[in-house]
């Protein structure tokens, strides 16, 4: 079977000069989380056993990725804020109707009045994002002189991801969220859902998401004054709006880093990313 994801620009990929640009990363930090509230706070101990709250962890992700112009943590709640600037970092209020991390992003970018090429979201809740997944954003962007007004990683999946992906869903478990792309490597849709959809005996490849962005400032604030997508609410995906509007999202082929890559979603997700950063020797 050909390989569907041939065409992805793949970070390390490029050969061209490439211009760099002058970016922000955002760290969006909601309190009202449903499934697991005020979830930015909790702490989390890595290698060395300190405890370190969540939003703290997902900065510090943020701030070692090289070349960023800033690194802004977005927040609705006045607690937050507190917590960010007691570790050393900088911090928008963002208002409490934005209705997710790329809307933050898209308030924060109007509150700090300064262009930048590039706004990378980089999720508060995902302290093991690698910084080269960043770096890959923006490499791409600059290789696309502007071309490519939104971008977002994935990880071409090997078999045992595929495999657990399908367990997961078998099993009524949302396990990540994958990718179908097409032949320019742009993204045709996203979903919770696995796909694409397998017959049985058949083990199609796979692209999983990574939820971080970059946007092309204009593309950005389009998509905050834009109303959100019938699709984007079914499914719970932010990006989808941008395929409604028709703004192409392209994808970036990444590694799949050592060990795993997981969320804080849950309370019950902590032990385990706890165990990861200790497993990379994150203190």
């Amino acid at each position: 079977m050909a390989d569907p994801t041939r065409r992805l620009p793949v970070a390390g990929f490029l050969s061209l000069p490439i211009i760099a640009s002058r970016f922000a990363i955002i760290v969006p930090a909601r309190a009202a989380s449903v499934r697991f509230p005020m979830k930015p706070l909790v702490p989390l101990r890595g290698a060395g056993g300190t405890p370190k709250p969540l939003v703290q962890r997902s900065w510090e992700a943020a701030i070692a990725v090289p070349g960023a112009a800033r690194v802004v943590v977005a927040t609705d709640d006045d607690r937050i804020a507190a917590v960010v600037r007691g570790f050393g970092g900088e911090v928008v209020l963002t208002p409490a109707a934005c209705r997710n991390g790329s809307e933050r992003c898209a308030a924060v970018l109007t509150a700090l009045g300064e262009e930048f090429d590039l706004v990378v979201n980089l999720q508060g809740d995902a302290p093991l994002t690698p910084p080269g997944f960043v770096t890959a954003l923006v490499d791409a962007f600059a290789a696309g002189d502007g071309s490519l007004p939104v971008l977002t990683p994935v990880i071409r999946a090997d078999a045992a991801l595929r495999a657990r992906l399908r367990a997961d869903a078998a099993a009524g478990r949302v396990g990540g969220t994958t990718a179908i792309a097409d032949a320019a490597g742009r993204a045709l849709y996203f979903s919770k859902h696995v796909l694409p959809h397998a017959a049985p005996g058949a083990d199609p490849e796979m692209l999983f998401h990574v939820g971080v962005y970059a946007y092309a400032p204009a593309a950005l604030r389009a998509y905050a004054a834009a109303p959100p997508s019938a699709a984007e609410l079914y499914e719970g995906l932010e990006q989808l709006r941008f395929l409604d509007m028709a703004v192409p999202v392209a994808l970036v082929a990444v590694p799949a880093p050592p060990g795993d890559l997981w969320e804080v979603n849950n309370p019950g997700d902590v032990a385990l990313v706890e165990a990861m950063l200790a497993a990379r020797g994150i203190a």
